[in-house]
Parts: structure tokens; C-alpha cells; sequence
């Protein structure tokens, strides 16, 4: 489903988290088939929410989704900048020279 209200976008989303959930608390998360159907329509909710909002106001949710090509917690290089720094023990300030 694909709106441009606002308010039926966000009462599509609403019913895609209440189904989302259903399916959780009824298989205890354990059904994978059920619970990527209703993860994907929940995503599709949440996407054409976001846009019928943007459309309507110019506003856009503080959320973005990602995809498993977007997802970059396995690629993420925040921690490698500190491979960069090339210092050595001598680089660091110790109290105890300082007797």
C-alpha cells in the first residue's frame, strides 16, 4: 500500500508494528518465514509513512532503515582511525616519571 495521507500511512504503519509484534509474541520469534513478511511490510509501512509525511509537510522521522546491503555494522571502521596513530610506549605520559 502506497498513500500519500499522511494519516493513513501512519495507521498502516501502526497495524504493520501491531502484526509485527503478533507474530513475535505467537512464535516467540522462532517462525523466520512469518516474521520477514511481517518485518518487510513493516518496513514498507514505515517508508511510505516517511514519505507521505515529507510529501505532505516537508518533515521527514528521525529513523532511517537499512537494508542488509545498507547494514554496516559489520564494515564499521569508526575504530580504525586509531590504527593511524603510530604511537608507542614512549608517546605516553606516565606518573611515575616524573619522581
Amino acid at each position: 500500500m502506497n498513500t500519500k495521507d499522511p494519516r493513513a500511512a501512519l495507521t498502516a504503519l501502526i497495524a504493520a508494528l501491531e502484526r509485527h509484534y503478533d507474530v513475535i509474541a505467537a512464535t516467540n520469534g522462532e517462525d523466520e518465514d512469518q516474521l520477514d513478511v511481517a518485518t518487510e511490510r513493516l518496513s514498507m509501512a514505515f517508508e511510505n509513512y516517511d514519505d507521505a509525511l515529507f510529501d505532505a509537510y516537508s518533515v521527514a522521522t528521525p529513523f532511517i532503515i537499512f537494508d542488509d546491503e545498507d547494514d554496516d555494522y559489520d564494515d564499521d571502521d569508526d575504530f580504525d582511525d586509531f590504527d593511524d596513530l603510530d604511537l608507542d610506549e614512549d608517546d605516553y605520559d606516565d606518573e611515575d616519571d616524573e619522581d
